[in-house]
C-alpha cells in the first residue's frame, strides 16, 4: 500500500478513536449529571444516538489501524447492525412511553422542552442548559390528552395548549424573559388601562380584567388570572358544563418586547401587548395598543 494513503489512513483511525473515547466521557459525565443533579437530555433520544455514533467509530477505527481479515470484517459489522438495531428498536420503545414537545424560538435562543408520559398523562416543563441539556422545573397540573399546540408570541415567549383528561382546554406559559430588568413585577397592574385593536378591546383595572371580543364581554377577577413569570398571565374561567367544574383557560396576555411598564414615572405604560385565544384551533395571536385609562370611552 502507499505509504501515504497507509498513514492518512492510520491518522483517520485515531482520530475515530479519539472520538468514541470523547463520546463515551461524555456519556459518562451525562449519567454523573443525570443522577448527581436530575439532568437529563433535551431529548432523551439523543443517548441512543451517541451510543450508535461510538459503536460506528470503534468499528472505523478498527478497520482503519489493524488489518482485518475478510471473516473479521463480516463479523464486526453484522455485530454493529445487531447493536445499532437493538439501540434504535430501544429509542423507538422510549420514543413509545414519552412524547416529546421542543420548540426553538425564532433566534434560536431558547428552547421548550416539555416530555409527556403518554401512559399516565403527566407533563413535566424543562428549563435547558447550553441547548442539549435540560432538567425538570414544573409538572403540569392537569393530567394531559391529545396533542399539543405551541405558538410562540414573543421569542420569550410561548403558549402551550392542551386538553386535559376530561377535554377542558389549558394552557401553559413558557417565559425567558422580563421588561423590568430582572425585578419582580405583576402583569395586570403593569398593563393598567384600556388597549385595543380592531375587534377587541381589553380593561384592566383594580377589579380584574375585562375582554370585549365583538361585544362579548368577559370579566375576569384577580383570583382568575394566573401568572406566568413576569411577562405573562393567562385568564381562567370556570367550566360548569363539566362533571368537575373545572377552570378552562381563555386568553392568554403577553407583554410584547416594546412593553414599558414606566412603573416609575407617573406616565401610562407604552408599546404593544399579545392577547392570544386558548382554543386548539389554528389562529393568529392579537396585537393591542394602549388606548388610554381604564375608565376612558373606547376610540371609535
Amino acid at each position: 500500500m502507499n505509504p501515504t494513503i497507509n498513514q492518512k489512513k492510520k491518522i483517520g483511525g485515531w482520530l475515530f478513536f479519539l472520538f468514541s473515547i470523547m463520546l463515551f466521557c461524555a456519556q459518562m459525565g451525562y449519567f454523573f449529571l443525570q443522577s448527581r443533579y436530575n439532568v437529563e437530555y433535551t431529548d432523551n433520544r439523543i443517548f441512543y444516538l451517541i451510543n450508535i455514533l461510538i459503536l460506528i467509530s470503534l468499528v472505523l477505527t478498527i478497520f482503519l489501524l489493524f488489518t482485518v481479515t475478510k471473516k473479521w470484517k463480516m463479523i464486526i459489522v453484522s455485530i454493529l447492525v445487531v447493536l445499532t438495531l437493538l439501540l434504535v428498536g430501544l429509542m423507538i420503545n422510549h420514543s413509545k412511553r414519552i412524547n416529546h414537545i421542543i420548540s426553538i424560538s425564532s433566534d434560536f435562543k431558547n428552547v421548550l422542552v416539555i416530555k409527556e408520559n403518554r401512559a399516565t398523562g403527566q407533563a413535566s416543563y424543562y428549563r435547558t442548559y447550553y441547548g442539549i441539556f435540560a432538567r425538570p422545573k414544573e409538572m403540569f397540573p392537569y393530567r394531559t390528552i391529545g396533542e399539543f399546540k405551541v405558538k410562540w408570541l414573543e421569542k420569550d415567549i410561548v403558549a402551550v395548549t392542551y386538553k386535559d383528561s376530561i377535554h377542558s382546554i389549558h394552557q401553559y406559559i413558557g417565559t425567558y424573559g422580563d421588561r423590568n430588568e430582572g425585578s419582580y413585577s405583576y402583569v395586570g397592574p403593569s398593563i393598567h388601562g384600556q388597549w385595543q385593536t380592531e375587534s377587541v378591546r381589553l380593561i384592566s383595572d383594580s377589579e380584574g380584567i375585562t375582554i370585549d371580543n365583538n361585544g362579548e364581554v368577559e370579566i375576569y377577577d384577580w383570583k382568575n388570572i394566573v401568572q406566568f413569570g413576569t411577562i405573562a398571565v393567562v385568564l381562567m374561567k370556570n367550566n360548569e358544563a363539566t362533571l368537575m367544574n373545572n377552570n378552562e383557560a381563555e386568553w392568554t396576555i403577553a407583554l410584547n418586547e416594546n412593553f414599558n411598564s414606566n412603573s416609575n414615572a407617573a406616565i401610562p405604560p407604552s408599546g404593544e401587548i399579545t392577547l392570544y385565544k386558548a382554543t386548539m384551533d389554528i389562529i393568529e395571536p392579537l396585537t393591542l395598543v394602549y388606548e388610554g385609562e381604564a375608565d376612558a370611552q373606547p376610540k371609535q
